[in-house]
């Protein structure tokens, strides 16, 4: 019946799927579950899943007769963490960067520095060398 099931799954799962198999008298499949529309959402520019973010994740589900605001749940309280330390990674990585732009520029105004000082330093010509040079 389950003769040749392929699986995708460790050893201890292969037994597992191999006894429901037998226990059942109707197909299974054991293959990766793809998410329904996960691809054209993607190419559209929007989250992977449905409820990643949006209007029916981000506002609240009810609200009160006299229009004051829900209390947030804790989805949303959860998510909203996320983003700030998402925002603060997002700073302190940019501060980062910007550090070391300037960092790199410092070193390439030393290094320059150093070069006019040895050239500076290199012989200077004299007599009719000189002489040419002015002209």
């Amino acid at each position: 019946m389950a003769a040749s099931l392929r699986t995708f799954c460790s050893a201890g799962e292969a037994v597992k799927i191999k006894q429901m198999s037998r226990q059942s008298k109707r197909p299974f499949s054991s293959s990766c579950v793809t998410l329904a529309g996960q691809k054209w959402r993607l190419e559209n520019g929007l989250a992977r899943g449905g409820s990643e973010y949006g209007p029916l994740t981000d506002l609240p589900d009810w609200s009160y007769t006299d229009g004051r605001p829900a209390p947030p749940l804790k989805g949303q309280i959860r998510r909203q963490k996320q983003r700030e330390e998402f925002a603060r990674r997002a700073v302190c990585l940019s501060a980062e960067v910007d550090e070391g732009m300037k960092r790199w520029q410092e070193k390439k105004e030393e290094k320059k520095q150093k070069e006019e000082h040895v050239k500076s330093l290199l012989l200077k010509p004299k007599g009719n060398v000189l002489l040419k040079n002015k002209k």
